[in-house]
């Protein structure tokens, strides 16, 4: 198959997802290209079984999903929260963790009675990473895959109310606030030709370099 040709400014592109937070942070990544971002909840899309064991597995069940309901070239990310102290959990299903409805709160202190149950109590035993794994999938079957990884360490009570998901109990090295304390600016610390800092925002920056025209 050839490959995906690169997005220019004016390009119509469907993220792959029902989630208004996920869609905030990618529109804020994608500003300074001129792409018109969608979503999959916002075009109607029904939302796939994710049934993957691996980010990369639910990426592109996401990915290719939307783009063969749409029609359209189709973005998924799917993330997670991999504590070393709890075997990587939870991982795949850090958004199961967080119950139906969705309830971070919920999801947060079930991390932290892990961790604690673990015995995990100093800064040194709760390490762990978020990870992002991106999808660009084409209507006719093509896709590319990239990875972002951030580590950090876990904290408790939570800190700050900004960000979604785990942002409150994760601390990324180097800083002493959590995702949840950060400016969206200060916590991707992304700019073109640039890294990072988030996990997502590290999946996006390889995504830019080879598909994005610049």
């Amino acid at each position: 198959m050839s490959p995906i040709a690169r997005l220019r400014q004016g390009d119509r592109l469907v993220l792959a997802t029902h989630n208004a937070g996920k869609l905030k942070e990618f529109q804020e990544l994608f500003e300074p290209f001129g792409l018109e971002l969608t979503s999959a909840g916002e075009l109607g899309l029904p939302e796939p079984e994710e049934t993957g064991t691996t980010f990369a597995e639910n990426a592109r069940l996401k990915a290719h999903a939307a783009a063969q309901a749409s029609g359209m070239l189709a973005l998924s990310d799917d993330s997670g929260l991999c504590v070393d102290a709890l075997n990587g959990d939870p991982g795949v299903y850090t958004a199961d963790w967080a119950g139906v409805p969705r309830d971070f709160s919920h999801a947060m202190k079930r991390v932290e009675d892990a961790l604690q149950a673990a015995n995990a109590t100093s800064p040194g035993q709760r390490k762990g990473s978020f990870n992002a794994t991106l999808c660009l999938a084409h209507p006719d079957g093509r896709d590319v895959i990239y990875h972002g990884q951030c580590f950090g360490t876990l904290v408790w009570p939570p800190r700050g109310e900004r960000g979604h998901g785990y942002d409150p109990v994760f601390m990324p090295d180097g800083y002493d606030i959590t995702f949840g304390q950060m400016t969206a600016e200060m916590k991707h610390s992304w700019a073109p030709g640039r890294l990072g800092l988030s996990h997502r925002a590290r999946s996006f920056a390889k995504f830019v370099e080879q598909q994005i025209e610049q």
